[in-house]
C-alpha cells in the first residue's frame, strides 16, 4: 500500500475545560476524495487548519509525505495585507507562477488587478482558488469553496476538481457539490471521528445506521439518557421521512403551478382563474431596469467565467443611449417581465454574479422603482427579510435575550411555546438559552436568527443567501421550516440541491436582461436551457399536456379520508409531543416527580410512533394519487 500524503495520529485539542476532539487518526491517501461532515460547531475549519499545519494541535504526531505540497483553501481569506489581488493571488509558501494564477482567473473571470481591500467576497473567494490550483497541490485542503461563487464558477469548479490528479478533503454544504466529487466520508460528530469508504451520497443512510445502533444501546441505561438518544434519532431520522412528505407536497404545488403556466419560454406566469386575483401578493407587468454601462458602476460586479462570457457575446447583452444627451451607455439588467406571485409560492432566483438577481429581488420587493412597467404589492403584505448581514446580531446578548427578551416563553406566529423547546426545534441544546451570542459559531448564529425572525408573524419571507455557513442538518431544518411556512417565499441562492427540494418556480438569469420564469427548481432552469430540451418543448408549445385530474376520483373511500385528515392528526401529535416535551425540559422534574417523568417519557414515545405511522401512511397514499394521477 502506499505511503498516505499526510497523516495525523492521535490527534487532540483542548478548548478551554475540554477537549474539542481528542484520539482521532486520519490518513490520506495519494486520490483521496474527502468529505469532512459534521455540525456547525463540531471543529471542521479547526480541523482542516490542524490538517494543514495552521495551528498546533495539544496531542498527536502530523506527518507530511516529503515533497508533498499541502494548499489549504480557507473560508475568508484575508488579502488585506496585499495591495491588489494579484499581489494575494502570486504570495504564500508555494508561490505560485503568475501565468498558471493568471490562465484561471480569466477562466472564473476575476480581474487580478483589483485593489484588494475594496475586492468584494466573491472576488477574493475567487482569487483565493487561482491562487490554491496554480500550486501545484498534491493535497487540497477546502473550507466552504463555493460560498460567494455563482453557480457558472461552482460548475467551472468541480470540473478542475474531478479532473484533479491528487487529494482533497472539502468541507460544504452543497450537497450536489459534495455528492458529484467525494468518493470517502469523514464524519466529525461528538469529539469522534468516523471515515467511511463512500461518499456524500451515501452519507445520510450511514449516519441513520450510526445513530439506530447507538439508540439501541442507549435502551440499556437510565430512563434520561434514553430519552436524550431517542430525541437524537428522532430529529435526525425521522426528518428524512418528514423530507420525503414536504417532497410530495412541494410535487403537488409544482403541478398546480404548471397548471396556470402559459406557453413555454414565455416569461409570465397566467392566472387560472378571475377569482386568483385575490390570492397575488406580488404583481409585476412589463418592468424593465438598467443601469450606466460603466465598469465602475458597481464594485460587486464580477465577470463570470468563460463559458458564460462566450454565451453572453452570442446573445449580446443589451444597452442603448442615454436619451438625456450624455452618450453614456446603458445596461438593461431586467427586460419587459411580467409575472404573478400568488400566495404560498416559493420562488427561487438563480443567476451569476452580475447578472441581476438582487436587482431582481428589490424590484419585487418595492425597494426599488423599475424604469418602466409597473410592480404592485399587496396592501396587506407583512415581510421579514432575511439577507447575510448576520453578524448585526449583538455579541454580548445572550441566547434567552435575543429570543425571548430575557423570558421563558416566545410567541411562535400566534402559539406560546417555551425557550427551551423553541431551541430543540432549532437543533440547539437547551442549556445553550444563557450563553452568549458571541460565543456561537457563525452557524449557530445564523440558525438562531432564523428561529428569532420566523417566530414573528409575516405572510412573506425574503431570504438572501441563506445557506452560507449552514452545516447540513440546519439546510434540512430550514428546508422544513420553508415548506411549513404559511406565506410566500422568495429564495436568492447558488446553492442548487437547496432550490431543487424548496422552491416551487425558479427565475433564471443569464446576464442579457431575459428572465426565464420556470416551474420548478434550479434542475428545471437548467433542463429549460439546454438546446435538445429546448427543441422538445417548443414542438410541444401547440399542444401542452392537460392538467392533472383530481386524485380524489383515483382513490377508494378510506384511502382518500386518510390523505385528508392524516394532516391535521400529525399536527395534533406534534403538538401533544412538543407540550410534554417542554414539561420535560425541567430538570428538577426527575427527582421531584419520577412517576409523571416516566409517563410523560411513554406518552411521547407512544405519540412519536404513532406520528412516524401517520407519516409512513400519508407519504404511501400521495405517492399513491400521484401515480394515479400521472
Amino acid at each position: 500500500m502506499a505511503a498516505p500524503i499526510l497523516s495525523f495520529e492521535n490527534l487532540g485539542l483542548s478548548q478551554g475545560t475540554h477537549w474539542l476532539f481528542r484520539g482521532i487518526d486520519i490518513h490520506v491517501g495519494a486520490r483521496d476524495r474527502l468529505a469532512l461532515i459534521g455540525r456547525n460547531g463540531a471543529g471542521k475549519t479547526t480541523l482542516l487548519k490542524l490538517l494543514g499545519g495552521q495551528i498546533e494541535a495539544d496531542e498527536g504526531t502530523r506527518s507530511v509525505q516529503p515533497g508533498a505540497r499541502v494548499i489549504t483553501l480557507e473560508q475568508d481569506p484575508d488579502v488585506t495585507p496585499f495591495a491588489t489581488l494579484h499581489d494575494f493571488a502570486l504570495a504564500g509558501d508555494y508561490a505560485p507562477p503568475a501565468h498558471e494564477v493568471e490562465a484561471i482567473a480569466d477562466q472564473l473571470g476575476i480581474d487580478l488587478s483589483r485593489e484588494a481591500k475594496t475586492a468584494s467576497g466573491g472576488e477574493r473567494r475567487r482569487a483565493a482558488i487561482a491562487r490554491a490550483l496554480a500550486s501545484e497541490p498534491d493535497l487540497l485542503l477546502l473550507d466552504e469553496p463555493t460560498n460567494h461563487l455563482d453557480i457558472a464558477a461552482i460548475d467551472w469548479l468541480e470540473n478542475w476538481l474531478a479532473r484533479y490528479n491528487g487529494a482533497f478533503i472539502v468541507i460544504s454544504h452543497d450537497r450536489a457539490f459534495l455528492t458529484r466529487l467525494t468518493r470517502q466520508t469523514l464524519w466529525l460528530d461528538r469529539g469522534q471521528m468516523r471515515r467511511n469508504e463512500v461518499g456524500f451520497g451515501g452519507f445520510e443512510q450511514w449516519m441513520e445506521a450510526v445513530y439506530a445502533e447507538e439508540a439501541r444501546a442507549a435502551e440499556k441505561l437510565d430512563a434520561k439518557l434514553k430519552i436524550e438518544a431517542h430525541w437524537l434519532e428522532r430529529g435526525v431520522t425521522a426528518r428524512r421521512k418528514r423530507n420525503q412528505g414536504r417532497l410530495a407536497k412541494l410535487w403537488e404545488m409544482r403541478a398546480q403551478r404548471a397548471a396556470m403556466q402559459g406557453p413555454q419560454g414565455t416569461a409570465k406566469l397566467a392566472v387560472a382563474s378571475d377569482d386568483s386575483k385575490t390570492k397575488s401578493v406580488i404583481k409585476a407587468e412589463h418592468v424593465t431596469k438598467s443601469f450606466p454601462a460603466s465598469p465602475f458602476a458597481s464594485s460587486e460586479v464580477e465577470k463570470p467565467v468563460s463559458s458564460e462570457v462566450e454565451k453572453r457575446s452570442r446573445d449580446g447583452v443589451s444597452t442603448s443611449l442615454d436619451t438625456n444627451g450624455g452618450g453614456a451607455t446603458e445596461r438593461v439588467i431586467i427586460r419587459d417581465f411580467s409575472l404573478r406571485v400568488q400566495r404560498g409560492d416559493r420562488i427561487g432566483i438563480v443567476g451569476g454574479n452580475g447578472a441581476g438577481k438582487s436587482t431582481l429581488l428589490k424590484l419585487l420587493t418595492g425597494e426599488l422603482a423599475p424604469d418602466s412597467g409597473e410592480v404592485t404589492l399587496a396592501k396587506t403584505l407583512d415581510m421579514i427579510f432575511i439577507d447575510q448581514q448576520r453578524s448585526l446580531m449583538q455579541g454580548d446578548k445572550s441566547v434567552r435575550d435575543v429570543l425571548a427578551e430575557g423570558g421563558d416563553w416566545i410567541d411562535v406566529r400566534g402559539v406560546r411555546k417555551h425557550v427551551h423547546g423553541y431551541l430543540k426545534d432549532f437543533l440547539f441544546d437547551p442549556s445553550l438559552a444563557e450563553a452568549k451570542v458571541g460565543t456561537l459559531s457563525g452557524g449557530e448564529r445564523s440558525r438562531l436568527l432564523f428561529a428569532r425572525e420566523f417566530a414573528r408573524e409575516s405572510n412573506l419571507l425574503v431570504l438572501d443567501e441563506p445557506t452560507n455557513d449552514l452545516d447540513l442538518e440546519t439546510l434540512d431544518l430550514l428546508q422544513e421550516v420553508i415548506a411549513d411556512y404559511d406565506g410566500t417565499v422568495l429564495i436568492v441562492s447558488h446553492d442548487r440541491d437547496f432550490l431543487d427540494r424548496t422552491v416551487t418556480v425558479t427565475l433564471g438569469l443569464d446576464g442579457s436582461g431575459t428572465v426565464d420564469v420556470i416551474v420548478g427548481g434550479y434542475a428545471d432552469w437548467v433542463a429549460k436551457r439546454s438546446p435538445t430540451r429546448a427543441a422538445k418543448a417548443e414542438k410541444k408549445e401547440a399542444a401542452p399536456p392537460p392538467p392533472p385530474r383530481p386524485v380524489s376520483a383515483k382513490l377508494s373511500y378510506k384511502d382518500q379520508r386518510d390523505l385528508d385528515l392524516l394532516p391535521g392528526r400529525i399536527e395534533e401529535l406534534e403538538a401533544a409531543i412538543l407540550r410534554d416535551e417542554e414539561v420535560l425540559a425541567d430538570p428538577a422534574l426527575y427527582t421531584r416527580d419520577p412517576k409523571r417523568f416516566a409517563a410523560l417519557t411513554a406518552a411521547i414515545d407512544k405519540a412519536r410512533g404513532e406520528k412516524d405511522a401517520a407519516e409512513e401512511r400519508w407519504l404511501e397514499l400521495a405517492e399513491k394519487a400521484e401515480g394515479l394521477g400521472a
